[in-house]
């Protein structure tokens, strides 16, 4: 198993100094933000919206083709491995995707993120049915193309989308070729919508499981509705506080022979991200040493 760290984890760090810093924690490896980044950088930034607002470890997407290599390059000259390209465009966006696809064909990366297609039922102009079989068609028209990248295109368990559970990314995925299509396996943002079993999960998504995110957190109350009732809102904790059992996705991990790729994407704010990081493959290291222990 390799572990890294999905560079939006840092945000206040550039490119080669994330390089460095993962080198100095002892991570393996490093899954690229890639998006397009703000023309120039806001004068005050929310400390909690840092992740998001101006993250300076991102690839820009208008230019991926020279910035996955010189990521490559920084990568190579530090023995880490680049685990994945990571977009927030949609499946449907192709014209978007092909530079991105490219790009990770010339640097020799074999997997790219995409399909966080945004579900709000209060927006959505169709029903969810039939947005999820316009997501299928959209999946399946790229598959000339990841096959001419020898790339991976993967999707993600996700919140607010419409595959917020691991069922839902299986009919996602259902007869598409896992060489060329797979998932992340996001335990994190389970919490907040879409939580299944792990095992279960497991034994469901099978080969499509490509690689797997670590964060964690919780649902907190948040005052009261106008007829008494608890509201709850989603926060982001250190791993170790989260409601996302971490020791049984491990054991689980063990369990099912998964041997691949992890990264870090921890959104949780009381610690500076150096400290945290440094924390976290720490914690990563017991989870994966547990997981083997006989039980």
């Amino acid at each position: 198993m390799k572990f890294g760290v999905f560079s939006v984890s840092m945000p206040e760090y550039d490119v080669p100094q994330s390089v460095q810093l993962l080198k100095e924690l002892g991570y393996q490896g490093v899954e690229w933000r890639v998006a397009e980044m703000p023309e120039k950088e806001p004068e005050e930034i929310d400390f909690e919206k840092r992740y998001w607002i101006y993250n300076k470890s991102t690839l820009e997407l208008r230019d991926i083709s020279n910035e996955a290599a010189k990521a490559k390059q920084l990568c190579n000259e530090a023995g880490l491995e680049i685990f994945g390209l990571t977009t927030y465009l949609a499946v449907g966006e192709r014209e978007k995707l092909l530079p991105v696809l490219q790009a990770a064909k010339e640097i020799g990366c074999h997997q790219v993120r995409a399909g966080l297609v945004p579900y709000d039922p209060a927006k959505a102009d169709k029903p969810y049915p039939e947005l999820f079989a316009q997501l299928r068609e959209d999946l399946k028209a790229l598959e000339s193309s990841l096959k001419e990248n020898q790339v991976k295109l993967v999707l993600e368990i996700h919140m607010d989308t419409m595959i917020a559970s691991p069922s839902a990314a299986y009919r996602a995925l259902e007869g598409l070729d896992p060489n060329y299509y797979g998932l992340i396996f996001d335990p994190g943002n389970m919490v907040n919508e879409g939580f299944e079993e792990y095992q279960k999960s497991f034994e469901l998504l099978g080969d499509y499981i490509a690689h797997i995110h670590i964060k964690n957190g919780i649902l907190e109350a948040d005052g009261r509705d106008e007829l008494g009732a608890l509201k709850w809102k989603r926060t982001w904790t250190p791993l170790k506080e989260g409601m996302a059992d971490l020791k049984k996705l491990f054991e689980i991990m063990h369990k099912m022979g998964y041997d691949g790729t992890v990264s870090i994407e921890d959104f949780s704010n009381q610690q500076p991200t150096k400290e945290k990081l440094e924390y976290n493959i720490q914690y990563l290291h017991q989870l994966a040493e547990a997981a083997k222990q006989p039980k």
